[in-house]
């Protein structure tokens, strides 16, 4: 294994911008911290890796980290970080997106980044309610869960992040939980590794919203729910069970990779 480049420390702003923002109890601290022990474990600089976000709490994740960072709009982190990645193809860019930001206005940029199989590494924290906003129901809300514009319970069915990037064209699919932090830490690895558009889908908790509107109790009950609830064993869904771990790993060339050889090939045709 290769020598970690720096202490976990140093790639935060810790003298600028802690304590947080976060509510008590949320897990998106524990995918903050993940994230940064998997790129410790990889050995890559601050200055290689670019993080993107765009509106939300998950969205707030780039002020703590001394990467390369871009806080965008609204369901606009992805396009942002293709033409990030496009100028610069070097860098390792992830994109740190929430369920409302990545499926509902950005639903559209998200199985598009997917069908390009453009190289960046998604990480979707899916709490499954607007956390930031008042606790509206998202994409994610599962049916018949209650959310305050859902009093009386969902009535829509939920996504399945993973199918829908499956679907779309992924490389690389897993999912974990804030439960599971050494499991989480070496799947975001994995996704920044791997050659194609990652997802890793992050179970996480959300009990001032979620937890408190379903009766899920608090931060450390909803961490005990993911234990009970997932297993790492593919093919067992008919138990109830959500799985976690890799569910799709292939490979497929890549968008940056093929947009480097047409413009080459552009290039020599006309002379440039």
């Amino acid at each position: 294994m290769m020598e970690p480049a720096v202490p976990e420390h140093e790639y935060l702003r810790a003298q600028k911008k802690f304590p947080s923002v976060w509510c008590a109890g949320c897990g998106i601290g524990i995918v903050l911290g993940a994230i940064i022990r998997a790129v410790r474990a990889l050995s890559l600089s601050k200055d290689e890796v670019a993080m993107i976000s765009g509106i939300g709490c998950t969205g707030r994740m780039p002020v703590y980290v001394d990467f390369n960072t871009m806080h965008t709009t609204h369901g606009r982190a992805l396009p942002f970080a293709t033409g990030l990645k496009l100028a610069r193809p070097d860098m390792k860019v992830m994109v740190v997106m929430g369920d409302g930001d990545a499926l509902a206005i950005g639903g559209n940029h998200f199985i598009h980044a997917a069908r390009r199989n453009i190289e960046l590494t998604a990480i979707v924290v899916n709490n499954s309610i607007y956390g930031m906003t008042g606790g509206q129901l998202s994409p994610t809300t599962p049916f018949g869960a209650k959310a305050t514009t859902a009093p009386y319970g969902q009535i829509e069915q939920a996504f399945d992040i993973a199918k829908i990037a499956e679907a779309a064209g992924a490389s690389f699919v897993a999912r974990s939980t804030t439960y599971h932090a050494i499991e989480l830490d070496r799947l975001i690895a994995r996704g920044i590794e791997k050659k194609g558009f990652s997802v890793i889908e992050v179970l996480s908790n959300c009990p001032l919203f979620y937890g408190r509107l379903n009766e899920m109790g608090d931060a450390v009950e909803m961490l005990k729910w993911f234990r009970d609830n997932t297993t790492a064993a593919p093919g067992k869904v008919a138990s109830g069970k959500i799985v976690r771990g890799v569910l799709v790993d292939r490979d497929l060339t890549g968008y940056v990779e093929s947009y480097r050889k047409l413009t080459a090939a552009s290039k020599k045709r006309g002379g440039a």
